[in-house]
């Protein structure tokens, strides 16, 4: 199944702690509080804890500004500061963050430590590249910049900036490969869930 999530479908709200923003780009289940994954914006305004999320797996990609320092739990001091940098750490860890040199925009993937494991990339794209369906997986692409148009038999979908593609092959019927094709920038998010190659 692929199914194109509009810019327009995201939802942008504002911190309980007032330091910034996140905008929702998609969740499995779509209702509720509880997920398996999560994919989101966040704009970082403010030095200040992250909120706690326990059983979840986070990833999180630099995409604009200075950069952040991230206080993880009694680890080292994380820092990032090139586009495309990524960090991945217990949803449950105390993190303190620190602005670098201004606000930044960050993407978030959230996956449920017993469910789904999620595989995290930033990359651009000039031309074509292959997706692997495999049975039991899920991939969400997240244009930044430019276009992309998923071609898989004869159906196909395009997405602008800011637009979003679910490829849901959980069932083992719908595997196969799916082609993309453009140019511009995207966030690759290969969610597997756990049992699964």
């Amino acid at each position: 199944m692929m199914r194109l999530i509009p810019a327009g479908e995201s939802r942008r709200v504002r911190w309980k702690n007032d330091g910034g923003w996140t905008t929702e780009i998609a969740r499995d289940p779509a209702g509720g509080e509880d997920f398996r994954w999560r994919a989101s914006i966040a704009e970082i305004e403010s030095d200040g804890p992250f909120s706690s999320f326990p059983g979840i797996e986070r990833d999180l990609i630099l995409l604009d500004g200075e950069g952040i320092e991230l206080d993880v739990g009694n680890t080292a001091t994380c820092r990032l500061t090139q586009r495309f940098e990524r960090v991945h750490f217990a949803g449950e860890s105390a993190i303190e963050c620190r602005l670098i040199g201004g606000p930044t925009r960050d993407f978030n993937v959230m996956a449920q430590r017993d469910a789904v494991r999620a595989e995290v990339v930033a990359r651009p794209l000039a031309g074509s590249m292959l997706v692997f369906a495999e049975a039991g997986t899920e991939w969400l692409v997240h244009v930044l910049a430019g276009h992309v148009e998923a071609r898989r038999g004869d159906r196909s979908l395009r997405a602008e900036a800011g637009d979003s593609l679910h490829l849901d092959f959980r069932d083992a019927a719908d595997a196969g490969r799916v082609a993309l094709d453009g140019a511009g920038e995207l966030v690759l998010v290969k969610f597997v869930a756990l049992g699964e190659a």
